[in-house]
């Protein structure tokens, strides 16, 4: 897959799942799916942890 293509589909993808984790736990009452605020932050503010660890999305160069 091209890191273009790749870069362009993870962020949105970590702002649903942060909501829908988050919204999951207000539904169920089970507090650990509030973790759900660290992939909708993540996405926020374009910030990927998996993308440093699998070095697949560079940041791109200034």
């Amino acid at each position: 897959m091209d890191v273009n293509k790749f870069r362009a589909i993870c962020r949105p993808i970590r702002i649903i799942v942060g909501l829908a984790l988050i919204a999951y736990g207000v539904y169920s009452g089970i507090q650990w799916f509030y973790l759900g605020f660290i992939p909708l932050i993540a996405g926020l503010v374009n910030f990927c942890p998996a993308c440093i660890i699998t070095k697949k999305c560079d940041t791109p160069s200034k």
